[in-house]
């Protein structure tokens, strides 16, 4: 469980506010996992906050799971579960900024694991490795038009690439290449009521799993984000993987029904299975109320009727508590680690990664700074997962340059507070809008807050006594929706200028 980005190793002297019972304590609406006394019933979602387009696969007794990394960088940030509920992370397949990474595919072929993915504009491509746990080999060009690739196998042992449009490509027996001249239409997708408020029809994340006699094509419909009800999953079924493909008279396996709903644009589905024959979706959802968290990662069992066709208990489900999938005495904190700044797995930088960058020791993380604004820093950011929490550092600064904490949209987009050597700094908007005096030279406690969107400011002297700043920002617009990019808000920490700035006594800590 090593991981070549993995910086730094357990030191515990900077304080993490969080832990399992806490996230349990929370209100039910706001719960992220909710684990009964026996420790066998969960709520969703199974990963709360920022992780989209969710790719899901079993080897044996192992689950393993990825999703679109989009502008972050390490990306592919590969997950294992053994109960399809508790997850933790293990490696991260891509090193390189490319671009915005999108609509992942893993899957195992003989003995290796393989994740295909699209880079925006600049096409399709792959990675490989002997196992979830990496290391990871560079990505490989598959020289492939469109988006959203798709693997699976016929009965012959041919490999194939679906892709967004009903689109098809025949591989060549490493995986590595498309056959030249293969790439052709063979499905339609659905046809939806015109009623409907969707986003466009979008015919796109194929993902097909041969169950039984027939090879399953799931694809999300309707557009990622726009309305509530605009994203759902749609089946089709064929005896071959030449088609014909006859869509299912259910349709749609999982959607959005009503703008009232806790979870909008329920979307982009992948079908696991368990080794007792039981059959689960996991999807990807917007939370009502909180669009600025993402797309978080969803799960709900599935069945297969008399007609041989996949239903799901749409709507259902992720209202109360279900039953987990396999039954696990272990309950993981996604955050617990949240202390020891591991790069990659919790950590991540926007656009830009330089694994020198950043060094943690003896409780102290040094961020050399980089850049002339808190963007051009590349922040280094984590998914929260929660609606309202707050984070706070000491920040010991050198004289040119400038620190502090930031919760971050994108370049544009992003709230903060930050320190020079003589002035507090507040960012609004991904500009500087106003700055105050401060006498604490080159050290200085930093603490930035968001309930229900509304984000302050503190700072202090000593890390004990806490001076609330005067300014107030409402970041409630800060979603794709308005901003495009299909991101979210993450908190994180930024240093700009030249030299270095050092946060020490870190805090995440959760709000009611």
């Amino acid at each position: 469980m090593r991981n070549k980005n993995y910086l730094i190793k357990p030191m515990l002297c900077i304080t993490l506010i969080l832990c399992p019972l806490l996230l349990v304590a929370q209100n039910k609406k706001e719960a992220q996992i909710s684990v009964s006394a026996t420790n066998t019933t969960f709520l969703n979602p199974i990963l709360g906050g920022d992780f989209p387009d969710p790719t899901i696969m079993r080897d044996g007794k192992d689950y393993y799971m990825t999703h679109s990394s989009m502008y972050y960088v390490p990306g592919l940030l590969v997950f294992h579960s053994t109960d399809l509920v508790n997850w933790e992370p293990i490696s991260n397949a891509l090193n390189t900024y490319m671009a915005s990474v999108w609509a992942p595919d893993m899957c195992k072929y003989k003995d290796k694991f393989y994740i295909y993915f699209t880079v925006a504009g600049k096409g399709n491509f792959i990675v490989y490795a002997n196992s979830p746990y990496g290391p990871w080999n560079e990505q490989v060009d598959l020289k492939l038009d469109g988006i959203d690739p798709g693997h699976v196998v016929d009965d012959k042992g041919q490999r194939w690439v679906f892709m967004n449009g009903g689109y098809r490509a025949k591989l060549t027996e490493d995986g590595l290449s498309v056959v030249p001249g293969s790439l052709e239409k063979v499905y339609d997708g659905w046809e939806y009521p015109i009623e409907w408020e969707t986003d466009g029809f979008n015919l796109e994340g194929p993902k097909l799993k041969k169950i039984g006699d027939y090879y399953y094509l799931l694809a999300a419909q309707g557009g990622t984000a726009g309305p509530p009800t605009c994203h759902m999953i749609i089946v089709a079924r064929s005896k071959s993987i030449d088609g014909p493909w006859e869509n299912s008279p259910t349709n749609p396996l999982i959607r959005t029904w009503q703008n009232s709903e806790k979870w909008w644009a329920k979307g982009h589905g992948s079908l696991v299975d368990t080794p007792d024959g039981k059959w689960w979706v996991v999807y990807h959802a917007y939370e009502n109320g909180f669009l600025g968290m993402g797309r978080q990662t969803l799960i709900e069992p599935v069945e297969i009727n008399e007609q041989g066709w996949l239903v799901a208990p749409s709507g259902i489900a992720i209202e109360k508590p279900m039953t987990k999938p396999i039954k696990s005495e272990k309950s993981i904190n996604r955050l617990e680690h949240l202390n020891e700044f591991r790069i990659g797995f919790e950590w991540k930088f926007f656009r830009n990664y330089d694994p020198e960058r950043a060094l943690f020791k003896n409780g102290v993380l040094t961020l050399k700074a980089q850049g002339l604004t808190p963007h051009e820093s590349a922040p280094m950011l984590f998914v929260p997962g929660v609606h309202n929490y707050e984070i706070s550092a000491k920040l010991d600064i050198d004289s040119t340059a400038v620190g502090g904490l930031v919760l971050f949209y994108n370049e544009d987009y992003y709230v903060g507070t930050g320190i020079d050597t003589q002035k507090r700094i507040r960012w609004r908007k991904g500009s500087v809008k106003g700055a105050w005096g401060h006498e604490g030279g080159t050290q200085m406690w930093l603490k930035i807050r968001t309930i229900d969107h509304i984000v302050t400011g503190y700072y202090s002297y000593d890390g004990i006594d806490w001076k609330k700043e005067i300014w107030g920002m409402d970041i409630s617009g800060y979603h794709h929706n308005t901003l495009y990019g299909f991101i979210s808000v993450l908190p994180g920490l930024f240093a700009y200028g030249k030299g270095e700035v050092r946060f020490s006594n870190f805090e995440f800590k959760i709000l009611e």
